[in-house]
């Protein structure tokens, strides 16, 4: 096997492994967000007693007065679809980027376009790879949705599977919010790469972004993610509410701004947005680092 070949082999074995244990270790906050999202009166309260109170029945609804443990539990819903869209979309994000952004490199066309950055051209490639690569996961839709609606609405599926669920309602039902996706996840996945590459490249003056340590791994995945998760919550609250309808129930996301805007106020924008950096950031973090840690292993560097 080429070099190439055995870089995207451990690239893509590495995420795989990060994208298996990030769901186990965070699954809990990310139902917490898109409760919080889906909640459609006011968080705030008079007071900061009233304000946890809704917090808590906008998380827990009906088990909001039962025990932790219950409480605990009910905050894995959906697991089995939230683990297989959670594996193979790091495994496409983390272990793909790469590969378009070396394909891009290695276009002469599409390099020398990129020449009109000049210092900064290795950063913008990157960026833009990840953006590409964001609009493509679009793909996984279907498994996304799947996993909110058991998050936020199961009585939605009725207890059918995913494949009983698709021959009902077909194919297109798992595709809803589309737009809403693609327009979170072009800047998304932008800013979550550019900004890593920009920290790599500007605050540690590496070369090769390769080259960076486990701690330089760590510290611009931070930057990168931060700036991805607060940018694009206001489109994922829109994304989440699309997509946590009954099957059948077609809801535009002009539709969803209007009423948001209406019955909430701007700031319902950034509903979810504490439990995401809470939870997404870490996420992020941990998904790319674990992934260029394990991936500079299988590749046999240092």
């Amino acid at each position: 096997m080429g070099a190439g070949g055995k870089n995207d082999s451990a690239q893509i074995g590495a995420a795989t492994i990060a994208g298996a244990l990030e769901i186990g270790l965070f699954h809990p906050l990310d139902t917490a967000g898109k409760r919080l999202m889906s909640y459609e009166k006011r968080i705030a309260g008079n007071g900061f007693g009233e304000t946890m109170g809704n917090v808590n029945s906008a998380v827990f609804k009906k088990h909001a007065q039962d025990s932790a443990f219950t409480k605990f539990k009910y905050l894995y819903p959906g697991s089995l679809y939230a683990f297989s869209y959670k594996v193979l979309q790091r495994v496409y994000k983390f272990g793909g980027q790469p590969i378009v952004r070396d394909f891009m490199r290695g276009n002469q066309t599409i390099d020398k376009t990129f020449d009109i950055f000049g210092s900064k051209k290795k950063m913008m490639i990157d960026a833009t790879s990840g953006s590409l690569i964001g609009i493509g996961e679009v793909i996984l839709l279907p498994l996304d949705r799947l996993k909110i609606l058991m998050q936020t609405n199961p009585e939605a599926l009725g207890g059918r599977t995913a494949f009983q669920v698709m021959r009902s309602e077909g194919i297109m039902a798992g595709y809803a919010g589309i737009g809403a996706t693609i327009t979170r996840n072009a800047p998304g996945s932008f800013f979550l790469f550019g900004g890593t590459a920009f920290c790599k490249d500007v605050i540690f003056g590496l070369e090769n972004y390769s080259d960076a340590t486990w701690a330089q791994n760590f510290a611009a995945s931070t930057c990168g993610s931060v700036a991805s998760v607060a940018l694009t919550n206001p489109m994922d609250v829109i994304k989440t509410r699309v997509q946590n309808k009954q099957f059948g129930e077609k809801v535009s996301a002009g539709h969803v701004i209007k009423q948001l805007l209406k019955n909430e106020g701007a700031t319902a924008f950034f509903k979810g947005l504490s439990p995401k950096l809470v939870a997404s950031v870490p996420k992020l973090v941990f998904a790319y680092t674990v992934t260029e840690t394990i991936a500079k292993k299988l590749r046999g560097q240092k």
